[in-house]
């Protein structure tokens, strides 16, 4: 086990019925003017957005709306709620909505005291000092942003996709009611379910010794994510199976399953290239990457690709021939994802061969030095590209 330094400071109000306290939760944080921050018209459709509303009167708090974030949020919106927030004298930021929502509303939130541009820190040029607090109610369990220190932004320029992570964009606290999933369709509950269940898989392969317990935690997570994700797709409206599955999204990016290890996110990192390249949803384009990631790397450390097939999906354990075990997992993985109606392969999400090269070239975070990206097994751009020729 490495060392670690951890803190989690975002508050979780969970459960059903939870939603109208949001404007007592804000007055008790000294909010009093609010960016109301959201996507397009499903929380008006399913009641959330009336809620909030009703809840912010009630605590005489004043709302003041920036609707319109895509997936795969944009720097576009970002700099026109950054500029909102200061034309309205704005002093806190509720976020209403999923991960993409939630991103936006923090990359809002570190752009409005900083006098330069925003995307300066997803570039690495410059580091957040301070940012306006952040509050959510979580309408998609999926991302994880409701108690991350992470924020994902796409930049309209240049199709560039790049991550924050900070600790001044922890948000205060978050409602989550699993009830506001049920409206989900079917498909993007499944994308949800794929990102959250890779934000565990990634802290879980790791090349650091003796983990034991986040080892079991981060097996509990996803053994969790695949049992429930099995009810819902027999139930969609299974209360405790929903609450399971939003529970699960943000233990899986709290980075609680982290501690005392060096996960690898190379997987992430080639995906939002790909997100950034077409547009793909994030869960979608994870379930081809991560197979076809495994298949690249698993002879690096046969024995954890053998404990995640034997202790995740009972695989079982052939001693004569470990790497028979591993690869058994690897279809296992893949066969799940596809149970959920993820697709399989890159021509399924519109990415043809002759882009490949230019997605391998923009993956962020090529060390400088080493010129790799990723722990477990640091890749090169080559070995980017070997991987998307096994996705095709």
């Amino acid at each position: 086990m490495v060392n670690f330094d951890y803190q989690n400071p975002t508050r979780v109000v969970f459960g059903k019925g939870t939603i109208p306290q949001a404007g007592a939760l804000l007055k008790e944080y000294a909010a009093s003017r609010v960016l109301l921050h959201f996507g397009g018209g499903s929380i008006k459709a399913n009641g959330v957005y009336d809620a909030v509303k009703k809840s912010l009167a009630a605590a005489g708090i004043e709302a003041v709306e920036l609707p319109g974030v895509q997936p795969n949020p944009r720097l576009s919106l970002v700099k026109e709620g950054i500029k909102f927030c200061r034309d309205q004298k704005l002093d806190f930021i509720l976020a209403v909505g999923g991960g993409s929502v939630i991103d936006s509303a923090k990359a809002v939130s570190v752009g409005v005291p900083y006098g330069g541009d925003v995307w300066d820190f997803y570039t690495g040029k410059a580091i957040p000092q301070k940012a306006l607090p952040v509050a959510t109610v979580l309408t998609i369990a999926a991302a994880g942003s409701e108690t991350s220190w992470s924020s994902v932004i796409t930049n309209d320029d240049g199709g560039w996709k790049r991550p924050l992570d900070h600790q001044t964009i922890y948000p205060v606290f978050s409602i989550l009611d699993p009830e506001t999933t049920y409206s989900l369709p079917a498909y993007q509950t499944a994308c949800g379910i794929t990102d959250m269940f890779v934000h565990v898989f990634e802290r879980y392969f790791t090349t650091v010794k003796n983990v034991d317990l986040t080892d079991r935690f981060c097996e509990a997570v996803m053994k969790t994510i695949i049992n429930n994700a099995r009810r819902l797709l027999e139930n969609p409206r299974d209360y405790d199976a929903r609450a399971e599955i939003m529970w699960c999204g943000s233990l899986a990016h709290n980075n609680l399953a982290g501690t005392g290890r060096i996960g690898d996110f190379a997987s992430h990192m080639i995906e939002h290239e790909l997100s950034a390249f077409n547009d793909v949803a994030h869960g979608a384009g994870l379930a081809v990457i991560v197979p076809n990631w495994m298949k690249f790397v698993y002879k690096h450390d046969i024995p954890r690709f053998v404990q995640f097939a034997v202790r995740v999906f009972g695989v079982e354990e052939n001693f004569h021939n470990p790497e028979e075990t591993a690869l058994r997992g690897i279809r296992a993985l893949r066969d799940f994802y596809t149970s959920l109606g993820m697709p399989a392969t890159l021509s399924e999400i519109g990415v043809a061969e002759k882009d490949f090269q230019a997605i391998a070239g923009k993956i962020r975070k090529f060390d400088e030095t080493r010129g790799t990206t990723g722990n477990f097994l640091p890749l090169t751009s080559k070995d980017v590209l070997e991987i998307l020729k096994l996705a095709k």
